[in-house]
């Protein structure tokens, strides 16, 4: 009898005891992948702009200002003609002179209008008359204003052609009044003015092609290919650029040299940018420079995506402050009663297909102290998700996995299966990025205002932002921001 009710209470303890038995729970696995966004396409076209007094400086010193001289012997200044005297008429024999003087020019202008550029050169004639039938010697001026007006092309490898039209008249006509009569130099002076024009021509061509206009974009295009830097640390974020396409928009000129006028391009560039969060990129290779292609964009636009990061690390205070501070009141479980509970150690990280893994480390007893203390970490897992253009984060889906180290876990798993609890931890999960991505678009807007590279000055700004949808990586909470705003980049003097 007695051995009977021992196997009976052996056999009943081993049941409680297996009944008590539980699983081992391994947390949530913990993953390892940073924010790999996908490759965009952004068209960057930005107006490259020229001051106007670059090109007056160089036409200055080109041109010189003693045009040409003249020294003409033995030329007949006024031809016979018949004059009537009274009633009869005489024949008036022809005039011999020498001719002596020489034409300057004055200060250059330079101005613009629409894709002409107008060079105009004021000219003065001094011409003096000697020994006109022997006799006479006079004195004669003239004012002439000579206008180039310069149209620029751009043929398929970047090469600038300049196609000129000289146009000229004369405000004060050259010539003298004797006898009656106009002695005109015009002729004359329009012989020695043609290769003046031809040289105002070719000066304007030879600065043209100064410009090294291809040069200049074949060596940007090359440093195009390269990183940029939107943001130093916490996180530092790079900006991968590989150029596709270069286009041409065609140009303007605006005002005059005098007045700050400028030169104008539309250039851009299609190019497929890559964000990397992290150490810098390396370089793509460079492409050999294309030939131009149209510009269909508004010059200026440029256009981005940046990543606003939130570390794990940063979200596990906030989640044991909300606790910490709940838990000044019991909890109330069905089954049990009021129970307190002391919250620990948070841990959370990104456990792959968009999820949040988050172990809560606390303690927990009933108020009557029926079921003594239960320890242990349990483990929960939810998503986070936003709107399209909202930076208000909630977590959706939050469940509790189970728990690991824990004495008593029956209790735990119930204290933690609480929408209470939940609603404490989602909403110090629910993060509001609005400081975070303040901080950062204003870091980054700071980076890009203004840059100086060898004869470039380059400024930038954001206007507006784009905000998608969250990203739980194993690195991080990353939100895509797409940024756009104006770029201008201008033309000034070489560093010496």
């Amino acid at each position: 009898m007695q051995q009977s009710r021992f196997i009976t209470l052996a056999m009943t303890a081993l049941a409680l005891a297996s009944c008590g038995r539980q699983a081992k729970f391994t947390p949530p696995p913990r993953a390892t992948d940073g924010f790999d966004p996908p490759a965009q396409k952004s068209h960057i076209a930005v107006p490259v702009e020229a001051r106007l007094a670059l090109f007056r400086t160089s036409l200055e010193s080109a041109v010189p200002r003693l045009l040409w001289t003249i020294d003409e012997r033995g030329k007949t200044c006024v031809t016979s003609s018949k004059v009537k005297l009274l009633v009869v008429k005489v024949k008036t024999p022809k005039l011999k002179c020498d001719l002596q003087g020489q034409v300057t020019r004055g200060a250059l202008s330079l101005s613009g209008r629409g894709s002409d550029f107008i060079v105009t050169m004021p000219i003065h004639a001094v011409v003096h008359a000697r020994n006109v039938a022997g006799m006479l010697k006079e004195t004669a001026s003239a004012d002439a204003q000579v206008r180039a007006v310069v149209r620029l092309d751009l043929a398929r490898d970047w090469n600038p052609r300049a196609k000129v039209r000289i146009e000229y008249g004369w405000t004060t006509e050259p010539g003298i009044d004797f006898l009656g009569q106009r002695i005109r130099f015009t002729d004359k002076a329009n012989e020695k003015l043609a290769p003046v024009i031809k040289d105002v021509e070719r000066t304007v061509e030879r600065e043209v092609a100064k410009l090294n206009l291809r040069g200049e974009v074949a060596n940007a295009w090359a440093q195009a290919f390269t990183s940029l830097q939107l943001n130093r640390e916490n996180p530092p974020v790079w900006m991968r650029i590989t150029p596709d396409k270069l286009h041409y928009g065609g140009y303007r000129v605006e005002g005059d040299a005098a007045r700050g006028g400028k030169l104008r391009l539309d250039l851009g560039m299609t190019a497929t940018t890559e964000t990397f969060v992290g150490p810098r990129p390396a370089d793509p290779a460079p492409k050999p420079l294309p030939a131009p292609s149209p510009l269909d964009r508004r010059a200026g636009k440029l256009v981005f995506f940046i990543p606003v990061i939130a570390d794990y690390r940063e979200l596990e205070p906030v989640i044991a402050k909300a606790l910490v501070k709940r838990s000044v009141r019991p909890f109330d479980i069905p089954g049990v009663g009021p129970v307190r509970a002391q919250f620990g150690k948070v841990t959370a990280y990104g456990t792959g297909h968009g999820k949040i893994a988050v172990g809560v480390q606390f303690s927990a007893s009933d108020v009557a102290n029926r079921l003594g203390t239960s320890r242990g970490t349990v483990w929960l897992t939810g998503t986070p998700t936003n709107a399209p253009n909202s930076r208000k984060v909630r977590f959706v889906d939050l469940s509790v996995d189970g728990a690991t180290d824990g004495v008593g876990t029956e209790l735990l798993l119930k204290l933690a299966s609480l929408p209470e609890v939940n609603g404490v931890i989602a909403d110090a999960l629910a993060q509001d990025f609005a400081k975070d991505y303040d901080k950062l678009i204003g870091k980054i807007d700071r980076a890009i205002e203004q840059k100086r590279e060898g004869a470039l000055l380059i400024r930038a700004q954001i206007d507006e932002v784009e905000t998608g949808t969250l990203i739980a990586a194993g690195q991080g909470l990353y939100l895509p921001v797409k940024a756009s705003g104006t770029a201008a980049i201008t033309l000034v003097e070489r560093p010496h």
